[in-house]
């Protein structure tokens, strides 16, 4: 893998009564401008609400930048009317943030920004979400200070380890580094030092590939102005007890992030479904509607294997599977658009596309689509939900223009120009719980505790699912596009 090219970052700066020290702290900032890994800074100041003369103080410096000027580096200072918290400043910097990096920057001198494009520079060579400094990995110096908030810090660390399985040495770090695009997508609540837990926690939960570079690191004593105590660290040990609980991780989205988000939390579902698609997927795969890559997991390696996905934040996701899987590439593909569809010269001998097809109004467009996109004798693997009766809110909330019954969807593919080779009935045991939900009670979403029951259950489900007499909550449909059969070099065990 070759190193990226060099990058533009934002710089995050909350600065809460740190009159004395937060002219040298943000001075310190402008090294940056003089790293070749860097095309451009934007540092965005939030003054929360001080009382001690720091408003006066930032206003100078502004004033002193003004008339420095910089090729690379551009300030923005804004202001809270009153002290809202750390995590209320970084989230109103955070709406100002343009570089393709964002980093927190405290106002004080515990941590140097020299540091930073260490941090920076994992980006330039890793397929990296976020990097956090790490304080105690064993960075240059390490002021020898505070044992208690050593013991603190490392207590959180190993908590917030156990819960979310990430094996940081820092958690609490000062010093984190995240994709702009990633760090916007994901709704923050937390207004003070609880913004830490949650941001890792809720990294975690996006499986995002995070990264630790040491730094060092140069304490202060409470007589110095250290505004962090004890009831902090019992906020964050109550906070990665609510984050672990919480699966609040997308912004709320056109593209129904937040609820697709949800149903990623029951993996043996999705374990289920890999199983049944796998046997009818050959060595060129085209992918539609991959989401974060759940079912990809379970169906690759292949030869070819093309993952697809109209949500923004989903492909950004999906590039970082890409990292470690030459075989994989990624798309932007419309399924109402042929031209969006990604080329293979032989043609694709799989097309699976999975809970897509009823979102759109022209489903024979769209499969006319698919069917073009296979080379002649490929399959195409569509699962749509089953049963009109079926259709309430939760249909309606997750943009379902329709279901299906097993004569539509057959209907559907010989108008496409399908041969249905087979018409497979999936997970009985969900559809009694979607008419309850979707139709009887009229709900919008998916309870979490409902989610969990899903994936506990679902060993039970798949042993019931050829027996119960309800009907199924999906359909599968196996369609061969006639021509040749197409060559498969090994189909997955």
């Amino acid at each position: 893998m070759f190193p990226k090219p060099a990058l533009s970052l934002t710089v995050l700066v909350p600065v809460y009564n740190e009159r004395y020290l937060v002219a040298d702290s943000l001075a310190r900032l402008r090294l940056l401008e003089d790293s070749p890994l860097l095309t451009a800074v934007q540092i965005v100041v939030v003054d929360d609400g001080s009382s001690d003369g720091t408003r006066e103080t930032l206003r100078r410096f502004e004033r002193e930048e003004q008339d420095r000027g910089s090729r690379k580096l551009r300030w923005e200072f804004l202001t809270h009317d009153q002290n809202r918290g750390k995590g209320a400043a970084i989230q109103t910097a955070l709406e100002r943030a343009e570089g393709e990096v964002s980093v927190i920057h405290d106002a004080d001198l515990e941590y140097h920004p020299r540091d930073l494009l260490r941090l920076v520079e994992v980006f330039t060579k890793e397929a990296a979400d976020a990097v956090f400094g790490s304080r105690f990995a064993g960075g240059e110096v390490r002021r020898a200070l505070l044992f208690r908030h050593q013991v603190g810090n490392k207590l959180l660390t190993l908590a917030s380890n156990l819960l979310s399985d990430v094996n940081l040495t820092d958690m609490e770090t000062g010093y984190k580094a995240i994709r702009t695009d990633l760090l916007k997508s994901i709704p923050l609540v937390s207004n003070d030092f609880r913004l830490e837990p949650e941001l890792t926690l809720k990294l975690a939960k996006r499986g995002a590939r995070i990264f630790e570079v040491p730094i060092s690191y140069a304490g202060r004593t409470y007589q110095e102005g250290k505004k962090i105590g004890w009831r902090d660290g019992f906020k964050a040990f109550a906070a990665l007890a609510r984050f672990t609980l919480s699966d609040n991780i997308y912004r709320e989205d056109e593209y129904g992030s937040q609820i697709l988000g949800r149903l990623s939390r029951a993996p043996r579902y999705n374990a289920w479904m890999a199983d049944v698609v796998r046997q009818f997927c050959g060595e060129r795969v085209l992918e539609i509607g991959s989401g974060v890559g759940n079912l990809t997991r379970y169906l690759v390696p292949r030869t070819v294997y093309t993952v697809s996905d109209i949500n923004p934040s989903y492909l950004s996701s999906l590039e970082r599977l890409r990292e470690d899987r030459p075989y994989l590439s990624v798309a932007y593909c419309d399924v109402t658009k042929a031209s969006t569809f990604p080329k293979l010269p032989q043609g694709y001998d799989t097309v699976i596309c999975l809970n897509v097809i009823e979102h759109v109004e022209d489903d024979r467009g769209a499969l006319t689509n698919i069917r073009d996109a296979l080379a002649p004798g490929g399959r195409a693997v569509v699962l749509v939900p089953q049963g009109p009766g079926n259709f309430g809110t939760l249909d309606k909330v997750l943009g379902h223009v329709r279901r299906y019954t097993d004569e539509t969807l057959t209907a559907l593919a010989k108008d496409c120009q399908f041969e249905v080779e087979e018409l497979i009935g999936f997970n009985r045991s969900g559809s009694p719980a979607w008419f309850l939900n979707g139709k009887l009670l009229k709900r919008e979403t998916f309870g979490l505790v409902q989610i969990w029951a899903l994936n506990a259950l679902t060993p039970v489900f798949r042993k019931l699912d050829g027996v119960l007499p309800t009907p199924p909550l999906s359909l599968i449909a196996v369609l061969r596009k006639p021509g040749a059969q197409a060559r498969v070099l090994e189909l997955a065990s």
